[in-house]
């Protein structure tokens, strides 16, 4: 709720009061709330690795969603990449760990994460398809604002009163909500005016990589070997798409 809260703020002030509350911006906000209230809901009941490599199943969905919907053609090469992600992600889901302190719920919090990637997917969509027309960027951004207040507001019965907490753990929600979620978003909606759905969503992936080591390091918190498993067919596919996309680029620049 706090780190919703402190994001809906410092795009506000970012955008400097002026956000364009159109039909379409506040249902993309709903949608978008959604993503982040499924999330954390999925990260209370199973390991934090299965909940963002669940979420990022978003691909899949934009496989098939972008062409209708933005009509976005995907490639070939994009749909072999896909195959290799749903086969880690399903590594992910299949290979749950037994309920731990800090996954009570394995197979519930794994639907959650199946269902906030969806939600994510369509979440992206909305993102794109504002964003081809936004050449400011503030509709775009105005989603996101949208987005956290609403999720801030839905979350706020659930946790008030706010507990007591040292210092240093509001300055991390602080953090979070500023760098996390506000500035990660102005980078997002400035590169999605110009990159397809499923491009941005493709790179998006690489922010699972490290997600089952700090929770290890930090948390204690063994996400099983399938899971690590399921990431490391994540990982291996997104670098070879990466290299592949990049030789691409190289021949284009020298055709040039």
């Amino acid at each position: 709720m706090v780190r919703s809260g402190v994001a809906a703020l410092a795009l506000l002030l970012f955008l400097r009061g002026r956000i364009h509350a159109k039909s379409s911006a506040f249902g993309a906000g709903v949608i978008y709330a959604g993503v982040l209230t499924l999330f954390v809901a999925a990260t209370k009941l199973t390991t934090a690795a299965n909940a963002i490599f669940l979420q990022s199943t978003a691909p899949l969905y934009l496989l098939i969603l972008a062409p209708l919907v933005l009509q976005e053609r995907t490639r070939r090469r994009d749909a072999a990449y896909l195959a290799a992600v749903a086969g880690g992600m399903v590594l992910c889901f299949l290979g749950r760990p037994g309920a731990i302190a800090t996954a009570p719920n394995p197979g519930a919090g794994n639907l959650l994460g199946a269902a906030s990637g969806l939600m994510w997917a369509l979440t992206l969509l909305a993102l794109r398809k504002i964003g081809r027309d936004d050449e400011g960027g503030s509709r775009t951004v105005g989603v996101v604002v949208i987005g956290n207040a609403l999720a801030c507001v839905g979350a706020a019965p659930f946790a008030l009163p706010l507990s007591a907490a040292p210092l240093g753990e509001w300055a991390i929600l602080v953090y979070l909500g500023v760098f996390q979620i506000g500035l990660a978003y102005v980078c997002l909606t400035a590169a999605i005016r110009t990159l397809p759905a499923l491009e941005i969503s493709l790179l998006l992936l690489l922010e699972p990589v490290l997600n089952p080591v700090w929770t290890w390091l930090i948390r204690g918190e063994n996400p099983g070997r399938w899971t690590i498993l399921g990431g490391a067919v994540i990982v291996v596919a997104t670098a070879a798409r990466i290299v592949s996309e990049g030789r691409v680029l190289a021949r284009r620049i020298e055709a040039t």
